[in-house]
């Protein structure tokens, strides 16, 4: 496969032949067929929430239920280029709203959004996990998996949520890493 000029071409292959896709073309294929895989559980998930079953509403589920990491709406916004950043803002805040996704900030302050576990409900979220900011790659990950103790605060303090942030490098970027140095 080889790109030309933000086209794609597999060897053997003229520029006429239906094998000739953009780029564009390709990853809107792919968000699509993960839209198709996944439709009927975010069709339900919406239904659950009291949202429409918008296509924009579908596709942005779609993108953040494909990805391990957290998100932020300029990249959303890179990726959807046909839905205005004004419709994104809401579609982002109504899941964030319902419960339906949670808001975890990078290392440059900078908000990004992940999918919340089914345990979550409108305007009270559980996202009580830690949240990792690799320091190379720069992506953020909810560690869900953790098991973090209990945090008791002192009489009189009344818990509404928090945040545990862990700064550092994946396990991706670490391998990179080790690979350098080798």
């Amino acid at each position: 496969m080889y790109i030309h000029q933000n086209f794609i071409l597999w060897p053997g292959f003229a520029k006429s032949h239906p094998f000739f896709v953009s780029l564009h073309t390709l990853i809107r294929y792919t968000i699509l067929m993960a839209q198709t895989r996944n439709k009927f559980d975010f069709e339900d998930l919406l239904d659950k929430h009291h949202l429409k079953k918008t296509s924009p509403r579908l596709r942005v589920l779609s993108m953040m239920a494909s990805k391990s990491t957290a998100t932020s709406q300029p990249d959303l916004e890179s990726v959807m280029n046909d839905i205005d950043r004004v419709t994104l803002y809401r579609i982002l805040n109504a899941f964030e709203e319902k419960g339906i996704i949670h808001k975890v900030f990078d290392l440059n302050g900078t908000a990004n959004y992940a999918m919340c576990s089914s345990n979550c409900e409108e305007h009270h979220h559980h996202d009580e996990h830690l949240h990792f900011n690799c320091t190379m790659c720069k992506n953020v990950y909810c560690l869900d998996d953790l098991h973090l103790p209990p945090v008791t605060l002192p009489e009189g303090f009344k818990t509404q949520g928090f945040t545990l942030y862990a700064n550092g490098t994946c396990p991706k970027c670490t391998k990179k890493a080790a690979m350098a140095k080798a």
